[in-house]
């Protein structure tokens, strides 16, 4: 079966799914070497939120993989191929291992995936031979507006459907507009690291005025565009989030990559809305203008 999508595959994209804190750091790798080769390889920009920032009612951090639906493609492959191996594969066995996916989807997005009468999610199970899932809205959670779809199966059967689910979120509008940092739900209780007992906590924001410090990763390329002609977009990023925002020197980076450090200090608020902005800078850097046609 042949399908056809209307869409711009040089458009950026992104893509958020779970991952335990063991299958964090195995993406990562020592000293970011795992993660940086991913990037370089795929060309997509892979981020992960922090190792006490945990997905509402769970214990796993978040993946976010930026870039266009092929970069993107690319680097989930090569993220779930690595786990697989490392986590799901036993020796010896001659079955092909089998593992599931969470992908994290905008509850207004959730309808596009599943059609009328679930007739596309329907045709997306029978296309892949995944067993897709998705959650019923969960409302315990303040601020939470996103729903997981469970994507089972081997390895091939997450990827093929991985692309179904991702081309058809890349035609929503919707979608493609939310998006935003890692994690975008407010931390509990505001506090740098209250370690695994901190996980599944119902979001609060008791302590707002407390002042954090969260430092980011910013490709070299992409911080001209984040600070702005003259200094110009880094003022009104902080003046609306109302965090500050120091850059790193040329040549500081994070190790093992070669992304700036743009530390933002601030309430835990203003920490999100500021990260939301930058992200969106980046993102809009990383699109072609939509009149144009991209170069070859």
């Amino acid at each position: 079966m042949i399908l056809f999508y209307v869409q711009d595959y040089t458009e950026t994209t992104y893509l958020r799914f779970l991952a335990s804190n063991a299958e964090a750091g195995s993406i990562i790798g020592k000293g970011g070497s795992t993660i940086s080769d991913f990037q370089s390889r795929s060309n997509a920009r892979i981020q992960l939120s922090r190792n006490y920032e945990y997905f509402p009612g769970t214990s796993d951090r978040i993946i976010m993989v930026s870039g266009t639906i092929d970069e993107v493609l690319d680097a989930v492959e090569l993220i779930l191929t690595k786990l697989m191996n490392e986590f799901y594969a036993e020796d010896g066995e001659e079955v092909e291992p089998k593992s599931k996916v969470r992908l994290i989807v905008p509850n207004g997005s959730c309808g596009g995936i599943i059609g009328k009468g679930g007739s596309m999610i329907k045709s997306f199970i029978e296309d892949s031979q995944a067993n897709i899932k998705i959650s019923p809205q969960d409302n315990s959670y303040i601020g939470l507006n996103d729903r997981l779809v469970t994507v089972a199966g081997t390895l091939q059967q997450q990827v093929q459907a991985t692309n179904l689910i991702l081309s058809r979120l890349s035609e929503d509008l919707y979608y493609i507009q939310s998006i935003g940092p890692p994690f975008p739900y407010a931390a509990p209780y505001s506090v740098p690291n209250y370690g695994p007992n901190g996980a599944g906590k119902k979001f609060q924001n008791t302590k707002e005025d407390i002042s954090n410090s969260v430092t980011l990763g910013v490709a070299d390329e992409h911080i001209g565009i984040v600070v702005g002609r003259s200094g110009r977009n880094i003022t009104e990023i902080s003046q609306i989030s109302g965090a500050r925002i120091k850059i790193s020197e040329r040549g500081d980076f994070i190790p093992g990559t070669s992304d700036r450090k743009v530390t933002i200090t601030g309430s835990q608020r203003a920490i999100n809305v500021a990260e939301a902005m930058i992200m969106h800078k980046v993102a809009s850097a990383s699109s072609p203008p939509p009149a144009s046609t991209p170069e070859r």
